[in-house]
């Protein structure tokens, strides 16, 4: 029988029909993914969690007690009610610094104890001799641990409510002035149009190197990469050693002898040897990131079990879909880990403003979960309800079920046969009937 040529081989319409609907899924499915769940983040917001604090003690105007933060908050939530974008969660200034530090809230806007008695000031009457008065302050307070672009949002939205405060007061106090015998100085009117001052600081400060409140996306992302990369490995290399593949070295290629084994007991081979390799690909990580890089990050033993961990996990889930799948598993892994998983992370862009397909998706997708613990060790002190239970809990729930998946799968195909390389009877009938 003669040798294909090269141009034989590509005149097959099965060579070309297959591979072009490969690539064009891949490429339709990425696209839409990655572009979709990140094209539209504002016009998707929704429900963005924003402290909102008010701790203004009050003042006395004509016999009269007032509380201008009130009046700010009321304002607040009477305009949320129309526009649902934002989250505005009324607490006190120690829970808002608690939802801070876990990465519960994006941001917070603060209301000062002195805001009503600093407002009030403005407009009464000042003699000659009399220090000027201190302008009234909000101080919006961002969150670059919860996520850049969510902490964005969210100190927008915190200033621009602030500055709308501050032109509603700037009404007041114009009117107050104007009843008052003696006209004010244009310059004083103005500044009693837009009376207060917004102040940006950061509610939750991070070290210089920790990518922003990226580095644990980048770390996340290393750690899923890694074990999808480490399940093609030993795959491949469980393979070869049973000899149902070959090696190639340059232009040398070596085969052992097939050694006829189940796909149990070929799958259990590839996880034992995955676990073992997580333990050194997750030391690496470590001291690749931790200890070349200087990342900061600290609770460095569990940071190592976490790493450990979480690629064994994902491996172990990778071999499960090649053993069920085949060569198809490995397009579908990489579907699963990365080209859903990425969109719906919540990394970049959060959670609440991405379409709610993606936000399906978040709830079980790998990767927003193993983001959420890391976020928990990097940034939030390693606190359980900052992340880090849900992260172990659901890595325990994808363990579970890539083994049960797995080995019923090739069990299964065990029972009724199917072995990966057939009987001699079965490799002659299949000739006789191509021929």
């Amino acid at each position: 029988m003669p040798h294909p040529t090269p141009t034989s081989v590509l005149r097959r319409p099965q060579l070309w029909i297959g591979t072009g609907l490969i690539a064009a899924v891949v490429s339709m499915l990425f696209a839409l993914l990655y572009v979709g769940g990140n094209v539209n983040p504002r016009g998707n917001l929704r429900d963005l969690p924003v402290a909102l604090v008010n701790a203004d003690g009050g003042a006395d105007v004509n016999g009269h007690r007032v509380n201008m933060g009130q009046q700010i908050v009321a304002g607040i939530q009477k305009a949320a009610g129309a526009d649902k974008s934002i989250d505005w969660q009324v607490v006190s200034r120690e829970e808002a610094d608690k939802r801070l530090g876990r990465g519960k809230v994006f941001g917070a806007l603060v209301i000062p104890k002195d805001f009503s008695a600093s407002v009030t000031a403005l407009a009464a009457p000042q003699p000659a001799t009399q220090d000027k008065p201190v302008p009234p302050t909000l101080t919006v307070l961002t969150n670059q641990a919860a996520g850049s672009i969510g902490s964005s949002m969210s100190s927008q939205a915190a200033q621009k409510a602030a500055h709308a405060a501050s032109a509603q007061l700037g009404q007041e106090l114009l009117k107050q002035a104007a009843a008052q015998k003696a006209p004010l100085p244009t310059a004083a009117q103005l500044k009693l149009a837009d009376p207060v001052t917004v102040n940006v600081a950061d509610g939750h400060p991070l070290g210089s190197r920790s990518a922003m409140g990226l580095s644990a996306f980048y770390y996340a992302l290393v750690l899923v990469v890694c074990g999808m990369l480490g399940a093609n490995v030993v795959n491949s290399q469980v393979d070869t050693a049973l000899g149902y593949l070959h090696t190639d070295f340059g232009p040398f290629r070596k085969r052992e002898p097939v050694q006829h084994t189940s796909r149990v007991r070929t799958l259990a081979i590839g996880m034992a040897l995955m676990l073992g390799l997580s333990l050194v690909m997750g030391t690496l990580v470590e001291v690749a990131t931790v200890g070349i890089l200087d990342m900061d990050a600290s609770h460095l033993g569990l940071l190592w079990l976490y790493s450990v961990s979480t690629i064994a996990v994902v491996g172990v889930g990778s071999l499960a879909l090649f053993a069920a799948f085949g060569t198809p598993g490995m397009l579908l892994a990489t579907i699963v880990f990365v080209a859903m998983a990425v969109p719906s992370s919540g990394a970049t862009v959060p959670i609440q403003a991405l379409p709610g397909f993606f936000r399906a998706l978040a709830q079980f997708e790998p990767l927003r979960q193993i983001t959420e613990g890391m976020r928990s060790l990097l940034y939030y002190g390693a606190q359980a309800d900052a992340g880090l239970t849900r992260a172990w809990a659901s890595m325990g729930v994808a363990l579970v079920a890539a083994l049960v998946f797995g080995f019923a799968v090739t069990r299964l195909y065990d029972r009724r046969g199917l072995h990966r390389i057939p009987h001699p009877e079965a490799e002659t009938e299949v000739a006789v009937q191509a021929s």
